[in-house]
Formats: C-alpha cells, sequence, structure tokens
C-alpha cells in the first residue's frame, strides 16, 4: 500500500464545481428571498426590482449552464448535512 490518495482530475474538477455551484445557488436563494421581503415593503424602486429580477434570473441561468457543462442536476447541489437535513 503506497498510502497515497488516487484523485481523477475529472472527478476532482466536478466535485469542487459541484461545491462552488450549490454555494452560488445558496446565495442566491438567499439573496432572491431579501429582495422579495423588501419589495414587499416596498424598499425598492421599480427599476431596482427590475435589476435583482433579471440579475437573479441571469444567476439562475448561469448556474444551469454550468450544471449541463459538468453533468450535474440541480439535485446535485442540494448537499446532505446527515442530521440537518439537506442544504437547499
Amino acid at each position: 500500500m503506497s498510502g497515497r490518495v488516487e484523485l481523477d482530475e475529472e472527478t476532482v474538477e466536478r466535485d469542487l464545481v459541484r461545491l462552488v455551484l450549490t454555494v452560488v445557488e445558496l446565495l442566491r436563494q438567499l439573496m432572491e428571498r431579501q429582495a422579495l421581503r423588501r419589495v414587499e415593503q416596498g424598499g425598492l424602486t421599480e427599476e431596482q426590482e427590475e435589476r435583482i429580477g433579471l440579475t437573479l434570473m441571469l444567476l439562475a441561468r448561469r448556474t444551469e449552464e454550468l450544471c449541463g457543462r459538468y453533468g450535474l442536476d440541480p439535485e446535485d447541489l442540494n448537499l446532505d448535512l446527515g442530521p440537518l437535513g439537506t442544504l437547499l
């Protein structure tokens, strides 16, 4: 036994992309919830609402594109945290 961990470059890259996209999706969802609260409270102008909506849609689309490029499903971004449940 050599004591080395055998790492496949593609697997490492895919897992790293999965982790990064999970964090991005978590942040996108948090930003979306915050934006909805601000809209409900009347704290945004119509222009700000449009800009935030467009930004969130573009971020979601780009995340989907990257998932497709790396063979990930959106469900793959929902990490299982054991007794805490799932992340997303």
